[in-house]
């Protein structure tokens, strides 16, 4: 069972933590007082949501004016004067904004840009979410000062934590938006010790955590699947651990993370890479507006703002209770006047075949599954349990899909029964204060561009002839090689580090004053990437890490290359480190038989990650 320790600081702390969703967002804090044993609570008053008790999220709705400036927030948006205001003075709504910052490689047939509404005219995506992040700090503040007095608010207001969370397919750029976000809100300074009060999490680990929380912690241990070892065969190996997947279903994406649970003392271990699919709730209310736009296509209730409110009315009622494909389905709009036969409204009901609306789930539960496949398949340790949180694990179809599918195999799926849809606020509070994750797994291959000496007998080679060169000391080089430092699937633990040498030969020693290293990803399906050009759309730059070397360019000797000419070698190390939630990366040198480091965090707002070709790019050596 997880024991929460008293907090071990000298002074008081506030932890922070924003779910930003695609539909709906809040806030969870901990008071953190020296001595006390933290205790997770969750904002739980907002504007215009006052009077609803324990309602821990808002819709994340914004309206803007025509100068681009933002007018209302969250439920206040859906208040009859704010609307009527809106409609008025041409305000701009903006619902599922979230999307605009999604990684590309996550585009798919089903959704691109065009599919979402576009921006304001002058805001970019990360001002809109500094924007929303500035009213839920407002708001949480608010509340804090309200619940337990401003002393209290005014004594932790300069020693805040703030613990944010993202998609599971989230990575360098988009961690790096939150980051400026942050800044751009004023939730903290942008500088070396602001962004250290800033911490970045994914869905999937703060969903452990909550489940941790909520159901390993709680008097149904006993009770409860993932706590049974001794239901395991001999041949899954150790009986103390099992493996557990998170699904976290939300508004966006779903987030899959795959960890071996070992109960005494309780510790987690990812055992396979995570997986994140844009096949979230708002997916299936989109198809769900398809359906209906078709079906009353000619009727007088065709047109866009009838077909806007029903498809709201099915987002919030019908894509929950479904339960039977062959049971219909009715979706009440409007008054018992409201009837057209042809089009199956009757008595302001528009009647749709059950098996139409459960179709609109397929897509999902079908990326559910191929995704806990392919963790299963990179799994370490066999899968007994799945726990289903996030919004979208409120729909009774999805819960159901799943379980059919789950059972035949053995399998234990569950649903937290208590607001499974703050599961990710509350859990990234958790994780901040247990952190019971001790290694992680590599979701993609990271390395840097490289040359390799020209091999006339490598057939890669020869088929790259054309680029070969003569680099400063007058060897052949084949460039756009990758030096792969960390592989996809390999398990890091917080204080594990990765590294490789290069070297790095310039002609001038005014040249070797610094040094360039873009850090790059690969999420190719290759186990072993050995060439940049063969799949270009799969190698994605982090960061570039810009390396003063100037003192050490002062005391390199110059070296001859074959036909007398000068060049000087700088040997490096690059070095990553990966445990934590983000990856840091690092270039080493020795100086004066010192060790000397220059550090990045890849997905860091402070990191300069403009990727601009510089004189080391065709120079970092491999040899």
């Amino acid at each position: 069972m997880l024991t929460r320790q008293p907090y071990r600081g000298l002074t008081r702390r506030l932890v922070l933590a924003f779910d930003v969703g695609t539909t709906y967002s809040g806030v969870s804090y901990a008071v953190l007082d020296p001595g006390d044993v933290p205790k997770i609570l969750g904002v739980t008053r907002y504007p215009a949501q006052e009077h609803v008790g324990g309602d821990c999220k808002i819709p994340s709705i914004i309206y803007y004016d025509q100068t681009s400036r933002p007018r209302a927030f969250g439920a206040e948006a859906l208040q009859e004067h704010v609307i009527e205001q809106a409609e008025e003075e041409q305000w701009i709504k903006l619902e599922w904004w979230k999307l605009h910052l999604r990684p590309r490689y996550l585009d798919a047939a089903h959704i691109a840009d065009d599919d979402i509404q576009p921006l304001p005219a002058g805001k970019s995506a990360i001002e809109v979410l500094a924007d929303f992040m500035r009213y839920l700090y407002q708001c949480s503040r608010k509340y804090i000062e309200e619940s337990h007095g401003t002393a209290l608010w005014k004594s932790v207001e300069q020693n805040i934590e703030f613990v944010l969370t993202h998609p599971n397919g989230w990575e360098g750029p988009q961690q790096k938006q939150i980051r400026g976000a942050a800044a751009l809100a004023g939730l903290i300074p942008n500088t070396q010790d602001g962004q250290s009060r800033v911490h970045l999490l994914t869905e999937g680990e703060a969903s452990l955590h909550f489940c941790v929380m909520k159901i390993l912690a709680s008097e149904s241990l006993s009770r409860t699947p993932i706590v049974a070892p001794d239901h395991l065969e001999q041949e899954d190996g150790d009986p103390g651990s099992q493996g557990v997947v998170i699904i976290d279903a939300g508004g966006g994406t779903v987030d899959l993370s795959a960890y071996s649970m070992q109960l005494s003392p309780t510790s987690f271990e990812e055992i396979a890479p995570a997986e994140c699919r844009l096949q979230g709730a708002v997916l299936v209310t989109r198809r769900a507006h398809a359906l209906i736009k078709k079906k009353l296509a000619g009727s007088k209730y065709g047109n866009p703002e009838i077909l806007r409110q029903i498809t709201d009315i099915f987002d919030k009622t019908t894509k929950l209770r479904v339960r039977n494909a062959e049971d219909p389905q009715y979706i009440k709009f409007g008054t018992v006047r409201d009837k057209d036969p042809q089009y199956d409204i009757r008595s302001g009901q528009l009647k749709l075949t059950g098996r139409s609306v459960t179709e609109l789930f397929e897509p999902s539960v079908k990326e559910i599954i191929d995704a806990f496949e392919k963790q299963q398949l990179a799994a370490s340790t066999p899968i007994k349990s799945v726990f289903l949180v996030g919004g979208f694990a409120a729909s009774e179809w999805l819960f159901a899909s799943l379980q059919k599918y789950f059972a035949p195999r053995g399998i234990e799926i569950c649903r937290p029964d208590s607001h499974v849809n703050k599961a990710v606020a509350d859990g990234a509070v958790s994780y901040h204060i247990d952190n019971i994750v001790s290694s992680r797994v590599a979701k993609l291959t990271y390395g840097t561009e490289c040359s390799v000496p020209y091999d006339s007998s490598d057939p890669e080679h020869r088929a790259r002839q054309k680029k070969v060169y003569r680099g400063p000391s007058g060897i052949l080089a084949v460039p756009n090689s990758f030096g792969s430092i960390l592989s996809r699937g390999t398990r890091v633990s917080a204080e594990q580090t990765f590294e490789e040498d290069f070297v790095v030969r310039r002609s001038t020693i005014q040249s070797c004053a610094s040094v360039d290293v873009d850090i790059t990803a690969y999420r190719g399906s290759l186990a072993k990437p050995d060439w940049m050009d063969t799949e270009p759309e799969n190698f994605t730059t982090l960061c570039t890490i810009h390396a003063d070397t100037s003192r050490l360019a002062r005391k390199l000797s110059p070296k001859r290359s074959k036909d007398g000419s000068a060049y000087y070698v700088i040997d490096i190390k690059v070095i990553l480190l990966f445990g934590l939630t983000e990856l840091k990366a690092q270039v080493g040198w020795v100086e004066d038989v010192r060790l000397c480091f220059y550090l990045c965090c890849c997905y860091s707002f402070l990191c300069d990650a403009a990727g601009e070709s510089s004189e080391v790019s065709g120079q970092l050596f491999l040899f």
